[in-house]
């Protein structure tokens, strides 16, 4: 697996830095405030686990499982909603956590999707920050690091469901995700 990596663009150590001082900024954005963190399914599922042990107020969590990309490495425009939120988000400052934002066109739909529910407020947080491929008019909230115009992988991304598991945020090799 690591042998398809080109580089280590962010290392396991900076990562964990960075999550911590997102979960104190966030805690006190949200002190007081009845937060509702939504996990987008599967790319987030790492990184909101180590931030919300960094979140140090009360928040209930959520997951939703939603699709653009189908089994290609571009977003195909259209979002899917694969499973939806268990819970009415009315009344909720909900924090959506995102693996990458990167077209934008899913944290876009979602986030006005929320709003038609009555959600108090919305945010985003996300782990990377990808605008050089931004096709929609959104911006995240909290972002972790921004990510230059590659095929990044690891600490949840994946590609064709692997690399998920590697510790930190790599650069695939073209000729892997070129087949």
């Amino acid at each position: 697996m690591t042998d398809d990596i080109l580089k280590v663009l962010i290392e396991e150590d900076a990562i964990a830095e960075k999550v911590k001082e997102l979960g104190a900024k966030i805690s006190a954005d949200y002190a007081g405030k009845k937060l509702l963190v939504l996990g987008v399914l599967k790319g987030s599922f790492v990184f909101m686990a180590d931030l919300i042990r960094a979140i140090t107020v009360p928040c209930e969590i959520e997951f939703m499982a939603v699709s653009s990309y189908r089994s290609g490495v571009k977003s195909s425009g259209v979002v899917k909603i694969i499973k939806d939120i268990d819970i009415n988000p009315q009344d909720y400052n909900i924090l959506i956590v995102e693996d990458i934002l990167d077209s934008g066109l899913t944290l876009k739909y979602l986030k006005e999707l929320l709003m038609q529910r009555h959600a108090s407020d919305i945010r985003i947080a996300t782990l990377l920050d990808k605008p050089a491929r931004r096709a929609a008019d959104i911006q995240a909230d909290y972002t972790c690091f921004e990510v230059p115009d590659e095929f990044v992988v690891g600490y949840g991304l994946d590609f064709a469901e692997k690399y998920r598991n590697l510790p930190y945020v790599g650069v695939l090799k073209p000729e892997v995700y070129e087949k």
